[in-house]
């Protein structure tokens, strides 16, 4: 394949990260940086050396905690910008204090976004683009990056393998959830694989037939 998915999943959560990386080049977007611990920093550092990486975008699919811990390692390490949607900047800056409602250690905070990502934008990976997709619900400013050439997207948490994101959280809604799979995600080959930001990879066809709460809804 000309483009290749790595995934490390991190923190209590179980949050996929996604290494992103020409085969060729080995240019690498790194996605939703999760690790938490110095452990797990360490593991990212790792795998990345191995396989001789070259990072060179930092985005995250949106900002929830979990998808934001490894933001300020992953910039001071290997000298990134940050880009993530407009609507995803005040969820961003709240993630620490959220962090501390749960219990949790604190984490180091994200730094600010270095630039803002729009629906419609073109993410290049060496020779290859992704299309950007806005796909909100979850949370207000969720973006879903699709590869057409590769055949997979990386999809936040807005689609999982017989699920979906959950939309109690502040800024969640389900119809504009449910809007967004069935208008920006369906219609995308039924082939395409989907690596969402926590589980199993699933793919378009799969989720069409057997998703329960995209046919409940259907259904209604």
């Amino acid at each position: 394949m000309p483009l290749e998915v790595l995934s490390l999943t991190f923190n209590a959560v179980q949050e996929n990260t996604f290494l992103v990386y020409d085969t060729d080049s080995l240019e690498t977007i790194i996605f939703d940086p999760g690790c938490y611990s110095r452990a797990e920093e360490q593991r990212l550092l790792d795998v990345i050396e191995e396989r001789g990486l070259k990072p060179t975008q930092l985005i995250n699919t949106h900002c929830h905690f979990d998808h934001v811990f490894g933001n300020a390692f992953v910039k001071e390490t290997f000298g990134l910008q940050l880009g993530i949607h407009p609507l995803e900047q005040p969820i961003l800056e709240m993630a620490p204090l959220i962090v501390s409602t749960y219990g949790m250690p604190p984490m180091t905070a994200s730094p600010p976004p270095d630039y803002f990502i729009n629906e419609g934008d073109d993410i290049k990976l060496g020779q290859y683009q992704f299309q950007v997709l806005l796909c909100p619900g979850h949370s207000p400013g969720s973006l879903c990056f699709y590869q057409p050439e590769a055949g997979f997207v990386i999809g936040g948490d807005v689609l999982f393998r017989n699920s979906i994101g959950r939309t109690d959280l502040p800024g969640g809604d389900h119809p504009t959830l449910m809007g967004a799979i069935i208008t920006k995600l369906f219609p995308l080959p039924d082939e395409t694989v989907v690596y969402p930001g926590h589980g199993s990879s699933t793919t378009i066809g799969y989720e069409k037939k057997n998703n329960p709460f995209v046919r409940e809804f259907l259904d209604a």
